[in-house]
């Protein structure tokens, strides 16, 4: 029966795969991401060589999911059971993200697509004794088959979106099984701990959002003022940073400067960087190493990496996709260096998050209308700015814990050898 449930699931994807092909053919060739590495999404790859040492793949799917597990893997590596742990993401960002953090310390692989016979050839490569999936990343025959050889699935740092939970809902009696078979989920929030239970995960616990811990409490980032000085941005002078950016949003912000401030925007995806420099008259694009002068307004890092330096010499931080039609992004990097952040309206990817930090008056969340006033009065009021800044950091120290409290549980589904 399991085998005709892998085939039949098999065959969705291919029919799917089959009519979506003129959209995402497309799409994948305009934005470049045609050039991927089509064989390890298919699994194939060199074989990891085992050791002694029990062995933890850990399935981040993107940059926010590898910059979240950073503290986890550090935390499990040096625990006395050593066990080995290796990192593999699905897109080409969070592929170079996680090489950049972890490459010199663990194997970081590329996971497949969902069909049987590639997550055969990736578990057959990485032979691992837990896989760990963060955030969410149940798929049928992955879970499927991770349990035919009896290795043990873990949903860490788990979360069910408002948009996601009513998706799963409407094909609820198809998913079950699948949820049923992660051997434990840590869930963010009691929430997303409930969503996880209705939909027939067996034991969900709340570990809290790891997101907290995987950025440490600092001032500056190494690099941040050999940036400031390649794109010719001299200090002192006041600047917004607009980071992860949706189109739409640089024309608000453009508008929304006070006089004698200066804009750096960075864009979330590469294909947006040439329409947002088009609204953006005279910026200086970090990708063609141009540098400002004393006119200059605008600069538009137009590159990968570099956003985390860009947040430790802003004034203010202004999150993108929390103005426009998406779904927000994450504050808890700009507020861990002590920034002054705002944020718009449009959070439901990061309720949570956003609700801790205003709670404790560790950001500003405005409508879009609100948003000039808002930067007037930060850039004119030192003090507010400051404060917004020092509170935000509070948030950040009373919420983590999660990654321990993660790290604790899976150290107890090892095997001891």
């Amino acid at each position: 029966m399991k085998t005709l449930r892998t085939v039949a699931t098999d065959l969705v994807y291919l029919v799917g795969v089959l009519l979506t092909s003129p959209i995402w053919l497309v799409r994948m060739a305009s934005t470049g991401k045609i050039r991927t590495d089509w064989a390890a999404r298919l699994g194939r790859g060199a074989a990891l060589a085992r050791t002694a040492r029990p062995r933890i793949l850990i399935h981040a799917v993107s940059v926010g999911e590898v910059n979240a597990i950073r503290g986890l893997v550090d935390m499990l590596a040096r625990d006395p059971l050593a066990p080995e742990v290796v990192v593999s993401v699905t897109t080409d960002t969070g592929i170079a993200r996680a090489r950049a953090l972890f490459g010199e310390r663990h194997a970081v692989v590329r996971t497949p697509f969902d069909f049987s016979f590639a997550v055969r050839r990736w578990l057959d490569r990485t032979r691992p004794d837990l896989l760990v999936l963060v955030e969410l990343e149940l798929w049928p025959n992955t879970t499927r088959l991770a349990a035919a050889r009896g290795i043990p699935v873990a949903v860490v740092n788990g979360r069910l979106s408002d948009r996601s939970i009513v998706r799963y809902r409407r094909v609820r009696p198809l998913l079950r099984g699948m949820f049923r078979r992660a051997s434990v989920v840590l869930a963010q929030t009691p929430t997303y701990a409930e969503r996880f239970a209705e939909l027939g995960a067996r034991e969900v616990l709340v570990s809290g959002n790891m997101k907290w811990d995987s950025i440490a409490i600092r001032e500056t980032v190494p690099g941040a003022d050999l940036l400031a000085a390649e794109l010719g941005i001299p200090k002192g002078v006041p600047l917004v940073v607009a980071g992860s950016t949706e189109p739409g949003e640089e024309i608000l912000l453009r508008d929304a400067l006070p006089d004698g401030v200066r804009m750096l925007i960075a864009p979330r995806k590469p294909e947006w960087w040439d329409g947002v420099a088009a609204n953006l008259p005279g910026c200086v694009r970090r990708s063609r190493r141009g540098k400002g002068d004393a006119d200059t307004r605008f600069y538009l890092l137009d590159t990968i990496g570099e956003l985390g330096m860009a947040y430790a010499f802003a004034d203010v931080v202004v999150m993108g996709r929390s103005f426009g039609r998406l779904y927000g992004s994450d504050p808890i990097e700009p507020a861990s260096l002590g920034r002054a952040v705002v944020i718009g309206p449009r959070v439901a990817d990061f309720r949570d998050v956003v609700a801790a930090f205003r709670e404790q008056g560790g950001i500003r969340q405005v409508e879009a209308h609100e948003l000039k006033a808002t930067l007037a009065e930060l850039f004119a009021t030192p003090d507010a700015r400051a404060e917004v800044a020092r509170r935000g950091v509070e948030t950040i120290r009373r919420e983590q814990g999660g990654t321990a409290r993660t790290a604790e549980v899976l150290l107890s589904m090892l095997p001891r050898r």
